[in-house]
């Protein structure tokens, strides 16, 4: 059966700011670091049952295609053991296992998800309770913190994802240095998150969609208009493409040419490194 843990720290591992007066963004607000863990959560809290209904109506279902792509460029041989961090409702754990079950015919592979939201995880757990998955335990559920992977050995796994969920985080760098040390060398880190648009036309329907369209979505379907507001400014806030593969290699990873692949104009991004 999955196995739904908890984090022994009290869910959060959280990584002291640099200090007391250091800030942050929230969106488009400036806020004490300290406060933005509490912020992320209680966006995350009040959409969690609507996530993946929400994430549908937003794209167009076009997200489903960047996780198909995301799975496909991991290519998880045989065996896999993978760590998914912000793993919220559970749809790349499940498309990972999906891949090895239909590619490889592997029931061995297995999944440790993470997420800092318990109602995320509740979420994600109710997907894999009874299924097949479940029931050959090849997925774990975990409340936890992405930069502090403590319940996490260095060296113990070989893939290492996170999709839309890092842009949320208030250490980037911290993030992609956990995903450093618990990886085996050998091992790969691939992020899936949503990235900045350099086609001016392009970038100017997206920003108008964006702002416009989404917080609308929200309230009508979640009757939750701001955190759909957070979440197109996180978006805006995030680095480009190139400076976070830069982030990216600075915490030791190996990159192949840019490190990036763009997906539809670069409104997505897949980022990839390896540990050698």
């Amino acid at each position: 059966m999955c196995r739904f843990l908890s984090n022994p720290a009290g869910g959060s591992g959280s990584v002291p700011p640099n200090s007391a007066t250091s800030e942050t963004h929230f969106g488009f607000r400036n806020v004490p670091e300290t406060d933005k863990e509490r912020l992320v959560a209680q966006v995350f809290s009040s959409v969690a049952t609507n996530y993946d209904v929400m994430n549908d109506a937003m794209s167009g279902g076009i997200h489903r295609l960047w996780k198909d792509q995301f799975i496909r460029r991991l290519a998880p041989p045989p065996g896999t053991v993978l760590l998914d961090v912000a793993g919220g409702t559970g749809d790349i754990a499940q498309r990972f296992l999906n891949y090895c079950d239909s590619v490889h015919g592997d029931q061995t592979a297995r999944v440790h998800l993470i997420d800092i939201n318990p109602d995320m995880v509740e979420v994600g757990r109710q997907r894999f309770k009874n299924s097949a998955y479940d029931l050959r335990s090849q997925v774990t559920l975990e409340v936890g913190n992405a930069e502090d992977l403590s319940t996490v050995p260095s060296e113990s796994v070989d893939a290492y994802t996170i999709a839309f969920g890092i842009r949320n985080c208030t250490h980037v760098d911290q993030v992609v240095r956990e995903a450093y040390r618990v990886l085996k060398p050998g091992g790969r880190f691939m992020c899936l998150e949503f990235s900045h648009v350099d086609n001016p036309v392009v970038g100017q329907i997206y920003d108008l969609y964006s702002f416009q369209v989404i917080p609308a979505l929200g309230q009508l379907i979640a009757a939750d208009r701001d955190s759909y507001q957070y979440l197109v400014e996180s978006i805006r806030k995030f680095p480009r493409q190139d400076k976070f593969a830069q982030i990216i290699r600075d915490a030791g990873f190996y990159t192949v040419g840019s490190g990036y692949e763009n997906l539809t104009f670069g409104v997505a991004a897949i980022h990839s490194g390896f540990k050698l």
